[in-house]
């Protein structure tokens, strides 16, 4: 297929190759791994500003997907998210103080 699109555009045709992602991630210990999650690393880690690619090139870059670039994308989530949480309880508590 010499289509090049968005790599956003794959994602339906990308489900399976996510999805064998998913499985060799936890395969190696990561049980909490998600085609999802594996699509949001993909796309922040590979491939910032949504280029455009052939679908073998979009397939190969998930399949080339390290896990180590994948626990580093979890792991700054975590801390973001922990932050925002924190952020949250914060507003929640001064706002109840008052």
């Amino acid at each position: 297929m010499k289509e090049i699109k968005p790599v956003s555009e794959w994602k339906e045709t990308l489900t399976p190759v996510l999805l064998s992602k998913q499985d060799e991630f936890r395969l190696l210990g990561y049980r909490s791994a998600t085609a999802e999650d594996i699509w949001r690393c993909v796309n922040k880690k590979l491939w910032k500003n949504n280029p455009e690619k052939r679908l073998h090139e979009a397939v190969q870059d998930v399949l080339h997907l390290s896990n180590n670039q994948y626990v580093s994308y979890i792991t700054v989530e975590a801390y973001q998210n922990d932050d925002l949480m924190e952020s949250i309880k914060a507003v929640d508590s001064g706002s109840s103080e008052k």
